[in-house]
């Protein structure tokens, strides 16, 4: 069982949730902008229709829910130093190990 959304010419969907529809479907998106979707789980046609029409609903609904922007966040105090020291540990790890005998 297959279901047929026109996606590209449907008039009810924003611009911005078709977006991301397109994104979400992948491969399910025809060059037509027809999202195909295929259900075959059950022995019974009608059960099929409604799994494909459930998880149509469901991709429509997840695309409606627009991302939460990222916010930028710097490095603690902490974790700089964190860093630097292990630098500074690694550093004299192979200073170790160099061959050059070093006299004051």
């Amino acid at each position: 069982m297959q279901i047929r959304f026109d996606l590209r010419n449907s008039p009810s969907l924003p611009e911005s949730v078709k977006r991301r529809v397109a994104a979400i479907a992948g491969s399910r998106l025809t060059k037509d902008g027809v999202l195909v979707i295929t259900a075959n789980g059950y022995r019974e046609q009608p059960q099929n229709r409604a799994d494909a029409l459930s998880r149509l609903v469901g991709l429509l609904r997840q695309a409606a829910i627009p991302p939460k922007p990222r916010v930028a966040t710097k490095p603690t105090l902490g974790s700089k130093t964190r860093r630097l020291a292990g630098k500074s540990q690694r550093g004299a790890i192979k200073r170790l190990r160099s061959s050059k005998i070093m006299d004051d």
